[in-house]
């Protein structure tokens, strides 16, 4: 017996026509001389990539097949509805060996949609367990459309080492255990490897791999930016694919723990809120002390934030960010290096080193650089920073430490030592989930530097330098902490160098860089994860409508024009801020909220804008490129519970917002109505309208848009409005445009600056 298998990817939209013509083409091989089955399967991380199966009695009758008049029909059928259809990229395999030693096992299991994320969940860690298995090479994870049967079909170099694997009891809880539960019925089938006679290239080896992959766009790491970027475009329905060169991700707190409030938010709409709060903790205030005195002492639970600025470690942060996407049907691929690429009008090109030390190329619309500090596709472009990369010429560790002292809980504390009016000793310790658990981080012993023969150490973390013990974090504390101060229980420790700067471009081309990529921070304030993952935030959606064809042709240049000046600032008050006790004592409350991102603003993007008749107009309300504010206490007919802004403005697409009080008129109200049909069609669908309506305003008879009830006057409040007003909100939770009263036209023209694209 014969099995053949043929991966093609269908055009966006085409889905359907492609299932529909195999269906025909499979009812006429079931006649075929030799036919024993025919099956379609799905990439289960891919929905527009279908695997086409066929199994035969022998190679002769599948031949037969293949240059017979039904396969012909086929592929003239299915090519113009594909992005690829190798005609000759069928994968050929057999019931017994044929001389080629790689087998290829195939395991049918049932996973109920109602668990589905949880065995998404499992099959990533599989997966990564998996990697340092003997023998095994790589696998796919495919399921039968419309049905909860799915495949893992996975190849290995040999059956010697499947057998040995399987036949050793542990395998089951070592690397099958996340997914166990799904693995009590199935039904396993092995095949052997075998070469088509056809096929003029040399029989692979295991590391001279050759494999062409398309993607919408090909996101390069998979720390918090790249995981948000993927999310956010996975969630639009864009396909995407995501490469690390890491195997595994950290285990340990090397590096970002604040969250801040405006992440939080965007956590809220992307539904990992609640599970990130669950698995930190919330950092309530901070206290500087110099020279063993406490100078201020500040409070972070202020009031009207939405959420506190939460402490949970980067590798959790990456976790819950890994499990989301894995909700959407992406799994990064890890182990999986970025080689070089190459641009074009239409796309990007990418050769990409896989784990097993073959390579892939990978074509994509877009190419996105999440790639962090020692960036390669930063390098690629040949990008510079700014005024050349700053280094600070000190040496520092950090470490995880339980710290044994009277302070109080959830404080961030930062202790500084000063000579003559200049800083020379430097202690901050972080909260962290656990009794007395701080990550610390001061200045490294001076016998760090002796160690690279005073020149300068490379950026970030050190392998080359050996890792500080316990003593060196307790010598810290005892010249800098309060007197009688223990530190025990050393979990990790390391030795790193702060640079800081900024890309002079954030786009080249098809190309764009995001987070530390663009950007390099000193950890003052954590600013670095945060920034990046709001670059990611403000880069997707334009990417996605770009994707679409429906973006206009500078929406994706006002990425670069929103979040590089931002990520100046931030990176400026991060240096500036570094080896000081306080950047400005006179309004901490307004620096805290500016650390936070909850003062942010693109105004002056030329991607927002407003119309007043009234200079005065709106002027209480956020202006064109604030974030919005959320409101609560909102009335929707049917609803039997109040609601809140961000229940109407989530979901990725544009919310305009119409206002109106019992001041406006009939005829203004209609206008709306015929307002809204016009905008479904600019935007492509991608805009959501509703009618605010004050509480003694008359509800008027128009099928369209939903009216919600503003019954405490909180959006009146907040937004400034009064008469007739709208308040376009764009996905990324900022004003795009506003009009007091309502401006039509000038709504339109605004919109043709985000929809210009064609279909």
């Amino acid at each position: 017996m014969i099995r053949t298998m043929l991966r093609i990817r269908a055009r966006p939209g085409c889905e359907p026509a492609v299932e529909a013509a195999w269906r025909v083409v499979a009812e006429q091989a079931r006649g075929a001389a030799g036919s024993l089955g025919q099956d379609l399967l799905l990439d289960a991380a891919d929905p527009r990539t279908f695997v086409l199966v066929t199994e035969w009695t022998d190679e002769a009758a599948w031949r037969d097949y293949v240059a017979g008049p039904a396969a012909a029909r086929f592929a003239d059928a299915v090519r113009p509805l594909c992005e690829s259809f190798p005609a000759d990229g069928y994968q050929l395999m057999r019931d017994r060996a044929d001389g080629d030693p790689r087998i290829f096992v195939d395991v049918e299991l049932t996973v109920p949609a109602g668990r589905r994320a949880e065995f998404d969940r499992g099959y990533v860690e599989v997966l990564d367990r998996m990697a340092t298995v003997p023998g095994y090479l790589r696998e796919n994870l495919l399921r039968e459309p419309g049905s909860d049967i799915h495949h893992i079909f996975a190849e290995w170099r040999s059956a010697a080492e499947f057998h040995r694997w399987i036949g050793d009891p542990a395998h089951a809880e070592q690397e099958a255990g996340p997914i166990a539960p799904f693995l009590l019925d199935i039904r396993r089938r092995l095949f052997h490897a075998v070469a088509d006679p056809r096929d003029s290239r040399k029989p692979r080896t295991g590391r001279e791999v050759d494999v062409h992959r398309t993607t919408d766009v090909l996101v390069v790491g998979a720390g918090p930016t790249g995981l948000t970027a993927a999310v956010e475009l996975a969630r639009r329905g864009i396909d995407c694919r995501v490469i690390d060169k890491l195997a595994t991700p950290a285990g340990q707190a090397d590096k970002a723990i604040g969250v801040h409030c405006r992440t939080m938010e965007l956590w809220e709409e992307q539904g990992i809120v609640r599970e990130a709060m669950d698995a930190g903790i919330w950092l309530t205030g901070n206290m500087v002390f110099v020279n063993g005195q406490e100078t201020h002492r500040m409070s972070w639970e202020l009031p009207g934030l939405p959420y506190a600025h939460l402490g949970l470690p980067q590798y959790e942060t990456e976790r819950l960010l890994a499990e989301r996407l894995a909700t959407l049907g992406v799994h990064p691929r890890r182990g999986t290096e970025l080689v070089g690429f190459t641009q074009d009008d239409d796309g990007v090109t990418a050769t990409v080193a896989t784990a097993d030390g073959g390579t892939e190329t990978v074509r994509a619309k877009y190419l996105v650089g999440c790639d962090g500090a020692h960036s390669r596709v930063r390098e690629l472009l040949g990008l510079t920073f700014t005024g050349g990369l700053g280094r600070f010429p000190q040496l520092f560790m950090l470490g995880d430490v339980d710290v044994d002292w009277d302070m109080p809980d959830g404080h961030l504390l930062r202790f500084l030592h000063e000579t003559d009016g200049r800083m020379d000793g430097m202690l901050v310790c972080v909260p962290l989930r656990g009794e007395r658990r701080y990550r610390i981080a001061t200045l490294a012993p001076p016998r760090f530097f002796a160690q690279t023969g005073g020149q300068d150490a490379p950026p970030g973390f050190s392998e080359e330098l050996a890792e500080p013990a316990l003593a060196d974090v307790q010598a810290a504390l005892d010249r800098l902490a309060p007197p009688g101060t223990r530190a025990s229980n050393l979990r990790w420790s390391s030795v790193f160098r702060i640079s800081h700067g900024i890309v002079d471009r954030y786009r080249d081309g098809r190309v764009f860089v995001v987070g530390d990529a663009a950007h390099l921070h000193p950890p003052a304030g954590g600013q670095g994860m945060n920034t990046g993952i709001q670059d990611a935030w403000n880069l997707a959606w334009k990417l996605a409508l770009a994707v679409r064809g429906i973006a206009a042709p500078g929406l994706l240049d006002s990425y670069e024009t929103e979040r590089r000046p931002e990520g100046e600032e931030i990176v400026g008050r991060a240096v500036r801020m570094a080896f000081t006790d306080e950047l400005d004592r006179a309004d901490l409350e307004r620096q805290f909220l500016q650390e936070m991102s909850m003062l942010l603003s693109y105004a002056n993007s030329p991607l927002v804008g407003e119309s007043v008749s009234d200079p005065d107009a709106l002027r209480n309300g956020p202006g064109p490129g604030d974030r919005t504010p959320d409101v609560g206490g909102l009335r929707r007919r049917g609803v039997g519970h109040a609601l809140r802004l961000r229940d109407l403005t989530r979901g990725g697409r544009h919310t305009l917002l119409v206002y109106a009080d019992a001041s406006a008129d009939d005829a203004a109200l209609t206008a709306v109505a015929e307002l809204c049909a016009d905008l479904h069609g600019q935007a492509s669908g991608e805009i959501d309208v509703y009618l605010l309506l004050s509480p003694d305003a008359p509800t008027p008879r128009l099928p369209a848009p939903p009216v919600v009830v503003d019954a405490d006057n909180g959006f009146r409040a907040t937004y400034g409005v009064a008469g007739t007003a709208l308040y376009l909100v764009r996905p990324d939770g900022h004003v795009g445009f506003r009009s007091q009263p309502i401006d039509g036209d000038g709504l339109r023209k605004h919109l043709h600056l985000v929809f210009g694209g064609t279909r």
